[in-house]
């Protein structure tokens, strides 16, 4: 048996103990791993440094060597989402629906876990935080597969999980790191039917079509986030540059930054001089249409590719637009179906993006980087589904839990 099968047989049975734990009991074990956290930062950041020198080693980028770093504002952050989880209500067990029969049946519709979770992800360590916390509290156990670039800071937070876990009597196993980074683990867990219920793949396009293509075992879709701003002709120039600025700049590294720009023609008239400026100021590159390129030269001409593109640093793509229904049709097109907003200080056309817009979170007036799990008062997520089965957008408690029909019955039987 190899290791991974071992591991994820472990979990399965430590799953049927967390189903059974009071919310209370899982609490304990959230507040305990906030605290040690806390009390182990030195030891989690000297862990973490190791990772950020073999990144450094590799030539990897700024952007992904952001996402891979932990400090103690960081953790404070992974502890206070810790914290915020706690304050939940616990989904477990919450009765969704009730009825009676004409014949007597009494039956309710009860959420319960899912049993146990496969996760595969990519750089970010916090994300074992997260997912460990989420996983918890619904009553499921999880297999972590991380990748090579977070190994040290991955194995170093899931050992202060274990020991918040003994301290409140809970299997070790509910929260496994699988330690083997190469793809051979990572093709092994696609097809653990026997063990795992669900798997979701959180990272690059390229590890979330593989995980889709590949798998056996089900999968929530986490997506690849190409976001756009829309900024409209009727758009408050002050409110559309902020929104503008802080979708891309303000952590370009992540899902729900913004990659392109779509500006109507009138208001780029008036102010797309000012909106350059100040994304130059903040040091993007842009790649814009042809349009684009008479109000800068500096603006290299955007290709078909750079519309596609995920770019997660600080690049952008331009595009003028004629119309909303060009705006509209060009997210169709190349967006992913993640987080789109409209500037707009007309009603009538903000009502018109959003209903006709299909992403899993669309705005009005205000930056697509609050999809989020703790933005939207989740305390964490374990990812942003951009599929539409069972969870879409951010996913919290609800979304790592199923359901079953308890019925009660008097000696009934069916004619």
């Amino acid at each position: 048996m190899s290791d991974i099968i071992q591991q994820a047989s472990k979990a399965k049975e430590a799953a049927k103990q967390l189903a059974q734990l009071s919310t209370n009991k899982k609490n304990q074990a959230l507040l305990a791993m906030a605290d040690n956290l806390l009390k182990n930062q030195k030891f989690l950041i000297a862990e973490n440094r190791k990772d950020i020198e073999e990144a450094i080693r590799q030539q990897v980028s700024s952007a992904l060597i952001d996402r891979l770093t932990l400090n103690e504002s960081r953790i404070e952050g992974m502890a206070e989402g810790l914290r915020q989880v706690v304050e939940l209500t616990d989904p477990i067990g919450q009765i969704l629906e009730s009825w009676e029969r004409p014949n007597g049946l009494k039956i309710e519709k009860v959420r319960v876990p899912l049993g146990v979770i496969g996760m595969i992800y990519e750089a970010r360590p916090n994300v074992t935080v997260d997912a460990a916390a989420l996983c918890l509290k619904t009553g499921n156990a999880v297999l972590l597969r991380g990748s090579s670039s977070a190994y040290q800071s991955n194995k170093a937070i899931v050992s202060v999980l274990h020991q918040s876990l003994k301290e409140s009597g809970i299997s070790q196993s509910a929260i496994q790191l699988v330690e083997a980074t190469n793809r051979e683990s990572a093709a092994q867990m696609l097809t653990l039917n026997q063990y795992l219920d669900v798997l979701i793949p959180r990272g690059g396009a390229g590890l979330i079509r593989s995980v889709v293509e590949n798998a056996t075992v089900p999968v929530l879709e986490t997506g690849v986030g190409n976001c756009h701003v829309y900024i409209d002709r009727y758009a408050n120039p002050e409110m559309a540059i902020s929104i503008a600025i802080n979708a891309k700049t303000s952590r370009p590294a992540v899902c729900n930054a913004a990659e392109t720009f779509l500006v109507h023609q009138e208001w780029a008239k008036m102010h797309l001089n000012q909106l350059i400026a100040s994304l130059k100021e903040k040091g993007v590159a842009i790649k814009g249409c042809e349009i684009a390129q008479t109000y800068d030269r500096d603006i290299q001409l955007a290709s078909e590719e750079d519309y596609y593109t995920e770019f997660l640093d600080l690049t952008v793509a331009l595009k003028v637009v004629s119309s909303i229904d060009q705006a509209i049709d060009h997210i169709e097109t190349y967006g992913t179906k993640h987080s789109e907003t409209i500037v707009t200080d007309d009603q009538e056309r903000a009502k018109q993006f959003l209903q006709r817009v299909d992403a899993a979170a669309v705005y009005h007036n205000a930056s697509t980087r609050f999809t989020d799990g703790f933005e939207f008062g989740f305390g964490a997520e374990i990812g942003i589904s951009t599929q539409k089965l069972h969870a879409r957008g951010p996913m919290g408690l609800p979304a790592l839990t199923s359901s079953k029909y308890v019925v009660y019955g008097t000696g009934q039987i069916r004619d």
